[in-house]
């Protein structure tokens, strides 16, 4: 070991608060990480008594069947600066240690010890990625270990973490050394193990061996009565057991006084007790090795401060004992798949097999949510009711539904975001094999119901609405127009693209389908009327004709029958022509809401409606509306999107000398000066116009000089360059004279001239105004905007914004989706941008705030973009010292217990 010897008597230096996390191992549990303390000498010492003596001499090469104090005190005090330590607790053991210590600038020694028992589970991987993201802040640049050859599962780890690593062999000791720099293969791999890891966990939710409900009661209408019965009635293949101490038996069951008790394993437990009972369900559960607690009882979060305590104190116990958690105050679960048929809720509805995963918040609102999916045919595979989502949320079932093959279509009710960051990293990926659509309550108010524990979101809701569609989400405002989409998507084919035919036996229903049509983007390319009277055999005509049409993507059926007809021969053809169709065919039949029984083709997996059967709308308008969202999300399916800005294209670590120079100097955080500003923008291949300051008629007449003349003076305080008369600007000054009338007349003009900021610029060639902005938002990390610069756009809220990083994609939608696009595009007669400079300056700001986030605000506030370029004339920046918030993107931590500073 290197560095000076610990002493045993000074009080050792605090670790950074978010150094201490749960994480989530390989096989689905939970664990505690955190940085090594003086007080954990003695959990060290029996730690290391139950490892085994292969694993000791493994890590320090020699036999070491003790430790010594010397050595107690040496490995539990660290500095958290050039000796870092972590442990991994569970169920208050510590169950793994890693820890590196510095042995030149920038690079250190790492190591790791895993008990035997735990070894598999992914432990030593956790432990380095944490070493690693500590390392960065801490200015470590390199990690290196020494590992015996025959130490395969080590070398394996190392190999695994996705960094470049050398190695030589030298003296029986296999040497590796590795940059820790986070590269895309690194990230895309610890991605990887998060992604199986939390639906792992999920998995075992639904597919449990056996469920024991702990709570259950004798009395009718009790909670505990109606899950056990929604399980037994649910059919559900494993076993239930039944957990009441004042019972022999339950419903038929036999009853036992605690969880352990029972005979046999407990794979999830549903408990309905009173909230101040919960805790110690936990450990029996804990004790008995139950995998995950669904918590029907309330009585935390939503009813107040002492709730909230009551809940964080649930998860937190919960996680430390290696148990994931459904709830509090939520509904249940449910899996429809007859090998599990599990109805581990309130809901004594079990609803059809069917193709759609659900997942919502409120416990009664789950109830209404599953009596609409009943009454319309749609069918589900999955549904969740997480209640307060304290611990699962939204997240871990899209990681789950990804693979999940009985799911096609992913619906989310969406009562708060804990973490928008991590949702729109998996959301982007999630889309591009299965649609999702989401209803977000609180989108105008951005209200937060009880019992959800979410921080305040900086960046305006235009920005949520923008990583919605950014991530490929089809976000509908109602419940309602989510069952709408998601009949679509669950029972037709995707459209190719936005050319719609009508056929229909109504004129005015034609029109109303062709008028909502062009409301909503959708091209009518034909409009076949059949009249009142038109027979089966002319909608089937008519149906293959649009169809078979290649200038069509899909069809619209609107069948209203004469008087004492039944429809069915109508209904028959719109079933055959549906079940064919590889173009989406919706319809708008009888007013029928869902799927009517006569447009259905059964499904094999034994749902109510399967593939090819046809969607029903009451409304003609509402089937267009929907078609015309499941267009957009085919649109952003098949429009290619370019990688981000790759790290050959900027020059990242000239621009973090700015940033850390200037922390260095300015340690509360500072504005950029025009020189630093310049600098940082030009690591990223943005070139800011040079500027002179001036104070006085005398400088900017050197000003004028120095730079040529034909130059530009104006203010840039804020409260002036925002004016849209432009009465702070004096261009094309070629001489002293003109400088001098320009400054008098500037000067007299503005009500206090010693603020106003005057500068002298270059005049630039004319060219469209537009304002590039960053933040970092403390809930969503990075977050760009883009619009026409000026007051009227601020006024209007006329931004298009998106969460880096960008790809080619996402810049040209921003540019093109502002209300004042048409001007960049050549609007009466003016002469087109060159939008890809445009294009190019927005990707390069939004990878600047996505690898800084030091940079607290970024804004290019005037940009004119002309025919053959753009010319940055106005910027400004902001540096401050780094929060915890975005230190998750390289490396796996849960989501913090509610009240805890890191985002839920």
């Amino acid at each position: 070991m290197t560095g000076t010897e610990p002493s045993t008597t000074d009080p050792a230096p605090a670790a950074p608060r978010h150094w201490e996390s749960d994480v989530l191992l390989r096989d689905g549990r939970t664990a505690h990480i955190r940085p090594i303390e003086p007080a954990d000498a003695d959990l060290l010492v029996e730690f290391y008594d139950r490892v085994s003596d292969q694993s000791k001499y493994y890590r320090f090469f020699s036999p070491m069947p003790r430790l010594s104090d010397r050595d107690v005190a040496r490995f539990t005090r660290v500095d958290h600066m050039e000796r870092v330590a972590f442990v991994v607790l569970l169920s208050g053991q510590m169950i793994a240690v890693g820890r590196y210590d510095v042995i030149k600038r920038g690079e250190a020694e790492v190591a790791f010890l895993v008990e035997d028992r735990h070894q598999g589970r992914g432990l030593a991987q956790i432990l380095l990625e944490h070493l690693a993201q500590a390392g960065r802040e801490r200015g470590i640049e390199r990690f290196v270990a020494e590992v015996l050859p025959d130490n395969s599962r080590m070398i394996q780890t190392f190999r695994d973490a996705g960094y470049r690593v050398a190695s030589e062999y030298e003296d029986g000791v296999l040497a590796l050394e590795f940059p820790i720099e986070p590269t895309e293969t690194a990230i895309g791999l610890m991605a990887g193990r998060e992604h199986r890891a939390e639906s792992a966990s999920i998995e075992k939710f639904f597919n449990p061996r056996s469920v024991a409900v702990i709570g259950a009661s004798r009395r009718q209408e009790t909670v505990g009565q109606a899950l056990v019965r929604n399980l037994v009635l649910g059919d559900y293949t494993g076993r239930v057991y039944v957990v009441n101490p004042n019972s022999r038996a339950v419903a038929g069951l036999p009853a036992y006084p605690t969880v352990g008790d029972i005979p046999d394993d407990v794979d999830v437990a549903v408990v309905a007790v009173p909230a101040d009972a919960v805790q110690d369900v936990v450990l029996d559960c804990a004790a008995k090795g139950v995998h995950g607690l669904i918590v029907i009882s309330s009585g935390f979060a939503e009813t107040g401060e002492e709730g909230r305590q009551r809940q964080r104190r649930l998860v937190g116990l919960s996680r430390s004992y290696g148990l994931r958690l459904i709830g509090p105050n939520c509904l249940g679960i449910i899996n429809t798949d007859p090998g599990v048929s599990l109805n581990a809720s309130l809901s004594g509805v079990m609803p059809p097999r069917g193709r759609a995963g659900f997942f919502c918040q409120s416990g009664a609102l789950g109830s209404a949510i599953l009596e609409k999916v009943n009454n319309r045919g749609l069918g589900l595979s999955t549904f969740v009711s997480a209640g307060n989502r304290a611990d699962v949320s939204g997240n871990d079932l899209l990681q789950y539904w990804e693979e999940d093959d009985s799911t096609e279509v992913v619906l989310l009710y969406l009562e708060s975001i804990g973490n928008p960051r991590k949702f729109s990293r998996i959301a982007r990926r999630v889309s591009l094999r299965k649609p999702i659509v989401a209803v977000r309550s609180g989108r105008t108010t951005q209200g937060v119901p009880m019992g959800h524990a979410v921080r305040k979101i900086a960046a305006p809701p235009q920005a949520v609405d923008a990583m919605f569609r950014q991530a490929g989400v089809i976000q509908v405002d109602t419940l309602e127009e989510m069952f709408d989409v998601a009949q679509l998507l669950a029972h037709q084919p995707l459209p190719r693209g936005r050319r719609v035919a009508v056929v229909g036996n109504s004129d005015a229903l034609g029109l109303l389908a062709a008028d909502a049509a062009a409301a909503v983007g959708l091209v009518v390319n034909k409009s076949v009327a059949l009249g009142a009277d038109a027979t089966a055999e002319d909608f089937e005509d008519a149906l293959d004709d649009a169809i078979d049409d290649p200038e069509i993507d899909s069809v619209v059926a609107v069948y209203i029958p004469p008087l004492n007809v039944s429809g069915e021969d109508v209904a028959n053809v719109l079933a055959a022509v549906g079940e064919q169709s590889d173009k989406p065919l919706v319809s708008s039949f009888l007013g029928a809401e869902g799927v009517p029984e006569l447009l259905r083709v059964p499904d094999l997996a034994g749902s109510t409606a399967g593939r090819g059967s046809v969607p029903s709308y009451p409304a003609v308008e509402a089937a267009v509306r929907a078609l015309a969202r499941v267009v957009e999300y085919a649109v952003w399916l098949r429009t290619p999107d370019g990688p981000p800005v790759g790290p050959d294209e900027v020059d990242v670590r000239a621009a973090k000398r700015v940033v850390d120079q200037l922390l260095r100097r300015h340690p509360e955080g500072t504005r950029l000066d025009h020189e630093d500003l310049t600098a940082l923008l030009a690591a990223y291949g943005v070139e800011l116009w040079p500027t002179r300051p001036v104070s006085d008629v005398e400088e900017a007449v050197r000003a004028g000089s120095d730079l040529g003349w034909d130059v530009v003076l104006k203010a840039t305080a804020e409260h002036l360059r925002e004016r849209p008369d432009q009465a702070h600007v004096w261009r094309h000054i070629d001489t002293v004279e003109e400088m001098k009338d320009a400054w008098e007349s500037l000067t007299a003009r503005i009500a206090d001239p010693d603020r106003a900021g005057f500068v002298v610029q270059k005049n630039s060639t004319p060219g469209v105004p537009v304002a590039i902005r960053s933040i970092e938002d403390p809930l969503f990390g990075p977050v760009v905007s883009f619009g026409i610069s000026g007051p009227l756009s601020e006024l209007l809220a006329d931004k298009a914004y998106r969460i880096p990083p960008l790809g080619e994609r996402d810049a040209a939608a921003m540019v093109r989706e502002i209300k004042a696009s048409p001007m960049l595009f050549g609007y009466r007669g003016s002469e087109v941008v060159d939008v890809a400079e445009v294009e190019r300056l927005i990707r390069r700001v939004a990878q600047l705030q996505n690898d800084l986030p030091q940079v607290s605000s970024l804004e290019l506030s005037l940009v004119l973009a002309g025919a053959e370029g753009a010319t940055v004339l106005t910027a400004a920046a902001r540096v401050d010292p780094v929060s915890d918030q975005r230190s998750d993107w390289f490396v796996r931590r849960m989501p913090a217990h509610p009240g805890d500073t890191i985002p839920g």
